[in-house]
């Protein structure tokens, strides 16, 4: 009797400290940052505001670009050389938003990948910017000056090659067919 008064005190402990727990477990939370505002396309050369939310107010906030040539990129008016990527450090603001202004290159090609890691908590949050296609007077020249589309399009060709396999397939078992059949005559 002894034995299950002691067990079911021990639960009762452990209930109650999970109760008081739970609560100050959860005010410890600090949520990762996420991407408040970002363009999903730039045109080379061209810039865009990428803002991030949810760092601690004041956190020095390390911002990195990613992509082919980023050595031609500018983060918010900082330009580097010779290098793939290219980092600059800001702080946040009060509210924990940082943002940062992203200039491709004007080769630009691809995706870029702009990440942010506060300083102090090690969080992070990324964020992807794909190159738009320059297209006829994008760039003040003139509209009827560009070529037109005259490439291979694999996609369209696809139900060709397929029936075209599917042909051979059936001529070539007609084929083994028919030399088996000779071969058991003879």
């Amino acid at each position: 009797m002894k034995h299950k008064i002691s067990k079911a005190t021990a639960a009762l402990a452990v209930a109650i400290a999970a109760v008081f727990a739970a609560p100050a477990v959860a005010s410890a939370y600090t949520p990762d940052p996420v991407v408040v505002d970002s363009p999903s396309a730039l045109a080379p050369g061209e810039a865009g505001t990428v803002t991030f939310d949810d760092f601690a107010p004041g956190e020095t906030v390390e911002f990195t670009l990613t992509g082919f040539n980023a050595s031609g990129a500018t983060l918010a008016l900082v330009a580097f050389s010779a290098q793939d990527s290219q980092t600059i450090t800001k702080d946040a603001n009060a509210e924990g938003e940082a943002a940062v202004t992203v200039t491709l290159p004007s080769n630009a090609r691809g995706t870029y990948t702009l990440a942010a890691v506060g300083q102090d908590s090690g969080t992070s949050a990324s964020t992807t910017i794909a190159v738009a296609a320059a297209g006829p007077g994008d760039d003040g020249s003139d509209p009827g000056t560009a070529l037109p589309n005259a490439g291979f399009d694999g996609d369209a060709l696809l139900g060709l090659w397929v029936g075209g396999g599917v042909l051979v397939l059936a001529g070539a078992s007609i084929a083994v067919a028919t030399s088996v059949r000779r071969a058991r005559r003879a």
